[in-house]
């Protein structure tokens, strides 16, 4: 429900105290919103007398908040930039039905950004709004309806689908690979890349081939893109998933560092928030996805 009308000042008080709270002057806020003086401090009595409360500290030069209402305008700047936020949903999909996602680069670059034409064609009443993240986040704090997130079932107030499993192998350039690793010793005194959100994953490869890796050093890259590029021209042997450098692999510009069979180190999920009620765009996106799925399944 909400409040009583006079609990609601207009937006354009907000506006004005808003200013005058960051810019901390009533002619530099006038100078922003392109009004005078006098009309700054207008709004703000006005909204000083429909509250009820003094807002505004007085003095010869300048205007300051008081702490009461310093605590009040930033709950107010929130409300005013979800306002803003809701405003461009609406003119980007005038007819409703926007879905905000956080995807991880690589994964929406090659798996996901390839079926969305798809998606689009099916549902043409929603309209996709991607953002990056490369790490989970607090839904209450960031502008998004899900996430496609990278790891264990380990972000805490989510629901989560399963995507799909990531199978990483070790790979390098050519002419890295003509010294050759005789064993695994050799492959772990190369110079190994790192990826930041995944800083362990030599440690559990060299683990799970049964080799204790202790003190492994390299390049340390913040997204996949690089680290490949950096692979494909003889910086080191990176961990990397398959389906990332299967043409690489296919055309010689990368080859296998190591014999074996491909290792799976974590899984795709789609979440969502589980306090909420689930948004139709996005229930249509998890229901278009998951036929995604069983398709690839049946091949």
């Amino acid at each position: 429900m909400i409040a009583p009308r006079r609990f609601l000042p207009s937006i354009s008080s907000l506006l004005a105290l808003e200013a005058v709270d960051r810019l901390g002057s009533a002619s530099a806020a006038a100078a922003e919103l392109s009004l005078t003086q006098s009309a700054i401090s207008r709004q703000l009595k006005t909204m000083e007398d429909q509250l009820g409360v003094q807002l505004i500290e007085r003095s010869q030069m300048r205007l300051h908040l008081t702490p009461a209402a310093k605590d009040y305008v930033q709950i107010a700047r929130s409300a005013v930039q979800e306002l803003a936020q809701a405003a461009l949903k609406l003119k980007a999909n005038p007819a409703g039905g926007s879905l905000n996602l956080s995807i991880l680069p690589a994964f929406g670059m090659h798996w996901l950004a390839p079926r969305l034409q798809d998606f689009a064609r099916r549902h043409p009443e929603v309209t996709v709004n991607l953002g990056t993240r490369l790490k989970p986040f607090d839904f209450n704090l960031e502008p998004f309806d899900g996430a496609i997130h990278f790891g264990q079932q380990d972000w805490a107030g989510v629901y989560y689908l399963p995507l799909m499993r990531e199978e990483v192998l070790p790979v390098c350039a050519p002419t890295l690979a003509t010294t050759g690793f005789a064993n695994l010793d050799a492959l772990s005194s190369a110079p190994l890349l790192h990826l930041e959100s995944r800083p362990d994953a030599w440690e559990r490869w060299f683990e799970m081939q049964g080799h204790a890796a202790v003190g492994l050093r390299g390049m340390l890259f913040d997204q996949f893109s690089t680290m490949i590029q950096a692979t494909i021209h003889g910086l080191g042997v990176a961990l990397l998933p398959f389906y990332l450098v299967q043409d690489d692999l296919r055309t010689g510009r990368l080859v296998s560092a190591w014999g074996g069979p491909r290792i799976s180190l974590g899984s795709y999920y789609l979440v969502w928030p589980n306090d909420r009620s689930v948004p139709e765009p996005l229930r249509s996106f998890r229901d278009w996805i998951n036929d995604q799925l069983e398709a690839d399944a049946g091949h």
